[in-house]
């Protein structure tokens, strides 16, 4: 992830646990993981992998929705996630 867009989430410096940041991280592999399997639609591991990933940040973001709802909408609209 670019240090940029790390710490456009970040709630302060050294933050690398907070949801924000483990939401950000997720996305940003996610979109990797789609890229790889349009070329290689075979690899069942890497598209296991991918659907843990979206599953831990859709219950992430369920969790930032609850107990953060105006971190949760920012996060929203910087990451691009709702269309």
């Amino acid at each position: 992830m670019t240090k940029d867009a790390e710490s456009s989430v970040a709630l302060h410096d050294k933050d690398t646990g907070s949801a924000d940041v483990q939401i950000a991280r997720l996305t940003e592999r996610i979109n990797q993981l789609t890229e790889h399997l349009k070329g290689h639609d075979k690899d069942h591991s890497s598209r296991r992998g991918l659907l843990k990933m979206v599953a831990r940040r859709r219950s992430l973001l369920d969790y930032l929705k609850v107990t953060a709802n105006e971190r949760y909408t920012k996060l929203l609209g910087s990451l691009n996630l709702r269309k």
